[in-house]
């Protein structure tokens, strides 16, 4: 087996496969977007167009990918392959996520020349002014169609572009999608000029593709679970008849999807402008339909116990007090009260598709006893189901979920996948049941079987499903399809945007191709020299400590909710130039100077808020806060949301503006927003200066609170802390005599703030 050679990579870590090796090299030319089926190394082109990049060009490395889990196996793979040119600069690698601390980020920052990192944290140091893009000479996005919309990769790619002094970025992903506006939008998000792509079928892959075989397993619905969705279907035609006498053009139930269901809402929403009480009426139904058509799905596709469980947190929701118009008038239907009855006779699951993987785990262990198999499910009951009947069968397996908790069920934590992923590569249990978090990227050698407890209608999803098997050697996948339902729709729908999509790609990478560029030669990127080993000389504007003061930005200073880092608003004030601190805030989205507490809502959220959380408590407590509250609804229509009585909107607005004193602005969308907020900011700053208290006003305070008051005021402190030193110590004054021992004592007190309480208190005021 031949080798690459490059002084900067390990003798005989990387194979040479010439299909990497030219697309790595043609990745030097220009920003590039690259398409691989999984399993074909990828990652293996960034490490070399790593090398080639930081052996030409010098600089810093940033690699960015989804989830945890392969941010630190892109980590591994360069630690264990990539030898890097040690130099006076930075060295070394380093991994940023959001267990990364704040102050160890700005720190390593510095210090190493490989980040690899999830996108949002680099958006929030980015925005932050924590650091900046411009030592990065390769920006690497792994899973890059997901550069659409607000996603972090859009925002960095862009202030990567804006900084860099020589940027470059490699794109990557085995499936950007079959719709051709989405694929442009990727590139256009990340200034995309080339894109090399192979298949299975180019001779220069095939000599490496492992043989998959995919096989259909027809499952036939039984009649229990027919007869209910047979009745849900019912009640569906009932609401669609209803919209239709209301003048609104409604598909047919058998062709309800998702989209079909968005172009309704589009309607509805449309009447507004002219009849509010049947939009009202027609919103309400259509969130019906769209918990009626997720239940027939998870009957058909996942199983007995999911869909009662399902159905009966509908009832719950439609006989609650608090439940929606929609829950409530589903709830009270007889033909619902029916289906009730029914799936309460259900005590086991009645579907055959767990048994069904089950025998196909068990044939496969049987004949292969060291096999890995995974199992991918849409849904968490679905993956718990699963678990039960493997373990109840006696099979080693282990469940791979997001992290989110929901319900009483807690996700697992990114060490957890870690920990989970690590067991199964190295086989201490032979069958991992993943719900999506399991589909990208992830490398899990000799993979031999993947089940589909589902066809899934996502092109992206059903590649990446298929690509962990056969990525080292030949593999089966197999997909359970539930005759005469949506699965067998969705197997259809799949493989049509499948072709669609390699029939697109082509055609762009054919177009790109005509374009002429100034290609690096092997040589000059310094492959198959073995003679310049030594470190690659640093720019001169590189070398010796930067200081910060030149990322700091001239605009206002804003102090941002650290929750707010999702929405378009802090991207659109960096943009501006506003220098903007993320920190959390008790009350409010962002801090103005000393005086100015903003509360931003979107006009669904205020309704959402009036309707189902304490909104006027919340802007009280805020106003308490600051001699300046003011808050931002964004959006328009603010009417117009949910089924509200104006005058209700009405006399909330005055409530917050006459009784407390709340200035209540109205912005069109978050750039108008944005301008808002740069615009009090400036002024603020120009009348009042920049300086920013740690307190703001508050009216009234009990002597408790008063207590917290002061103490919150010594740096890092902030209220936990001071309620934790006021219980252990009683007084203020105990606090300010205790010894930095003392003070260590009281949990979340460390050595750092102990020093600075004992320190502070005693310093002379000059």
């Amino acid at each position: 087996m031949n080798y690459i050679s490059h002084p900067l990579i390990r003798p005989e870590s990387i194979e040479e496969r010439q299909y990497q090796f030219s697309i790595a090299l043609r990745a030097q030319d220009g920003n590039t977007m690259v398409v691989l089926p999984t399993g074909l190394g990828k990652t293996a082109v960034s490490l070399i167009a790593a090398a080639a990049r930081i052996k030409s060009t010098g600089g810093r490395f940033l690699m960015m990918a989804p989830t945890k889990p392969l941010v630190d196996q892109h980590l591994k793979t360069f630690e264990r392959d990539f030898i890097d040119p040690e130099d006076e600069a930075f060295s070394g690698f380093a991994l940023f996520t959001g267990e990364t601390k704040t102050s160890e980020r700005q720190r390593l920052w510095w210090e190493k020349r490989f980040i690899f990192a999830t996108p949002q944290i680099i958006k929030n140091d980015i925005i932050a002014g924590r650091y900046s893009l411009k030592d990065v000479s390769l920006l690497v996005v792994d899973e890059c169609h997901r550069a659409v919309g607000n996603y972090a990769y859009v925002f960095i790619a862009q202030e990567y572009m804006k900084t860099s002094r020589h940027p470059l970025i490699l794109a990557m992903t085995a499936s950007p999608g079959s719709q051709e506006d989405k694929v442009a939008e990727v590139c256009s998000n990340l200034a995309i000029e080339i894109i090399e792509t192979r298949t299975e079928e180019d001779p220069d892959v095939r000599p490496y593709i492992h043989q998959r075989d995919l096989k259909y397993v027809d499952v036939p619905l039984p009649p229990g679970i027919k007869v209910v969705t047979d009745g849900l279907k019912e009640i569906l035609q009932n609401r669609l008849d209803t919209l239709t006498k209301m003048s609104f053009v409604v598909p047919k139930a058998e062709r309800l999807t998702m989209k079909a269901l968005n172009g309704l809402k589009g309607q509805i929403n449309a009447t507004m402008r002219t009849n509010t009480r049947d939009a009202y009426q027609a919103m309400s139904i259509h969130a019906e339909l769209m918990k009626i058509k997720h239940a027939i799905t998870l009957g058909e596709s996942q199983g007995s116990m999911v869909l009662k469980n399902y159905l009966f947190k509908l009832l719950s929701e439609g006989t609650s007090p608090s439940g929606t118009k929609a829950g409530k008038r589903l709830a009270a239907d007889p033909l619902f009260g029916e289906i009730i009855d029914e799936a309460s006779s259900w005590e086991n699951e009645i579907h055959p598709k767990p048994e069904i993987a089950a025998e196909i785990v068990e044939k496969q262990l049987e004949e292969f006893p060291n096999s890995r198999i995974i199992i991918f499910a849409n849904y968490r009951d679905s993956v718990n189901l699963l678990d039960e009947y493997l373990k109840g069968r006696g099979i080693d397996c282990k469940k791979f979920i997001g992290q989110a908790s929901r319900d009483s069920e807690k996700g697992l934590s990114q060490k957890k996948q870690i920990e989970t992923l690590t067991g199964f590569r190295n086989g201490e249990f032979r069958v991992l049941i993943a719900t999506s978090v399991g589909e990208e990227g992830l490398d899990v050698p000799s993979t031999d079987l993947v089940i589909f407890y589902e066809a899934v209608p996502s092109e992206i999803r059903s590649i990446q499903r298929k690509g962990r098997t056969g990525r080292h050697g030949s593999g089966s996948i197999i997909v359970l399809v539930t005759k005469g339902t949506s699965d067998e729709t969705f197997r259809y729908v799949s493989q049509n945007r499948e072709k669609t999509m390699k029939k697109g790609i082509a055609g762009l990478a054919s177009a790109t191709a005509t374009q002429e560029h100034s290609h690096l030669g092997a040589a000059e990127a310094g492959f198959g020299s073995t003679a310049d080993t030594g470190s690659q000389e640093s720019e001169p504007s590189r070398k010796g400590q930067i200081s910060i003061d030149s990322f700091i930005q001239a605009g206002p200073s804003i102090i941002a909710d650290d929750r707010e880092t999702s929405s378009k608003v802090l991207e659109l004030l960096h943009t501006k130039g506003a220098s903007i601190s993320l920190e959390r805030l008790e009350y409010g989205d962002y801090a103005i100077g000393d005086r100015i507490i903003v509360e931003r809502k979107t006009t669904r959220d205020f309704a959402d808020s009036l309707i189902e959380r304490d909104l006027l408590g919340q802007v009280k407590r805020m106003a308490e806060m600051c001699m300046k509250p003011v808050v931002i609804i964004e959006g328009e229509e603010l009417y117009s949301q949910r089924n509200i009585n104006p005058n209700a909107i009405r006399g909330a607005l005055a409530a917050m503006s006459i009784g407390m004193g709340i200035t209540t602005i109205q912005t069109k969308d978050a750039e108008d927003t944005a301008e808002m907020l740069y615009v009090l900011a400036g002024r603020e700053e120009s009348e009042y200066g920049s300086r920013k208290s740690p307190h703001f006003h508050k009216t009234y305070r009990s002597e408790r609170e008063s207590l917290e008051y002061v103490i919150s005021s010594f740096p890092s402190i902030g209220p936990k802390n001071a309620r934790d030193l006021l219980d252990h110590f009683g007084s203020i004054k105990d606090i300010m005599n205790a010894n930095i021992e003392e003070l260590k004592v009281v949990p979340g007190i460390g050595d750092k703030i102990a020093k600075s309480v004992f320190e502070l208190s005693r310093k002379k005021y000059r």
